[in-house]
């Protein structure tokens, strides 16, 4: 079992609380963490939790603003909802876009820990993972909302302050998810055929976030996913709004 992988939560704008939520996909593996699969996390707090060792598919992001008192699901929050109210469904994968995303995959080939800060997904808060054995770090700390380019920008809190910033994906600018280069999908679904080059805005998540996962195939950039020595047991921090 590896030691707790702790999250640290803290407010940027607009509540005093957000939902915090940790997603197995049981599609893949049985393997789960020994925590919830979403709370509500308080300005700086954290929770730490379990793990197995052979992790699958576990992935981490936030949820901002959330009301389950009716009809709780994916859209019950401003951004980062998902199936299930509170507690995620575990079959139903990352919640609503855009959602800054933290990946892992403990052991995935049976000696390496992979892990990522995914803006595959677009962006909703800034986050970064650490670790305690001197791996690289996973990061997209910068607040993307305010300088997102207007087709993508959104959703927006009360204040109309922007809390999101899509990916050309999710904004479907061309027009056809189904085979289309900024969702490298259809004939352009390989790393051959999709480039960063030809999805739209790729350059506003990397340049702010070059550390981070910023498009489908974003592991020719060198510094998207992360790899850590399996038998370092590393623990990993994942805070959101790093400071």
């Amino acid at each position: 079992m590896k030691l707790p992988i702790a999250a640290g939560l803290v407010f940027t704008s607009g509540t005093l609380a957000r939902t915090f939520t940790t997603f197995t996909d049981l599609n893949v593996a049985t393997n789960v963490p020994s925590y919830a699969t979403g709370w509500e996390a308080a300005a700086y707090t954290a929770v730490s939790f379990y793990v197995p060792d052979n992790w699958k598919a576990g992935r981490i992001w936030a949820r901002r603003d959330c009301d389950f008192s009716t009809d709780p699901g994916p859209n019950s929050c401003l951004d980062g909802g998902c199936n299930g109210g509170l507690e995620c469904d575990p079959y139903t994968g990352t919640g609503v876009p855009p959602a800054t995303v933290a990946e892992w995959t403990l052991e995935g080939d049976g000696s390496l820990d992979y892990y990522d800060v995914s803006l595959v997904d677009g962006y909703n808060l800034p986050a970064r993972i650490d670790n305690n054995v001197g791996c690289g770090v996973a990061s997209c700390p910068v607040d993307l909302g305010p300088n997102c380019p207007d087709v993508l920008k959104g959703p927006f809190d009360s204040s109309g302050f922007p809390v999101g910033c899509k990916s050309a994906c999710e904004a479907n600018l061309d027009g056809d998810q189904a085979d289309s280069p900024n969702c490298c999908t259809g004939s352009y679904d390989t790393a051959a055929t999709c480039l960063s080059s030809g999805v739209a805005y790729y350059s506003y998540f990397k340049d702010n976030c070059p550390d981070s996962y910023a498009y489908a195939y974003d592991e020719s950039s060198g510094t998207a996913l992360w790899t850590c020595d399996s038998n370092l047991a590393a623990d990993y921090t994942l805070t959101f709004c790093p400071p």
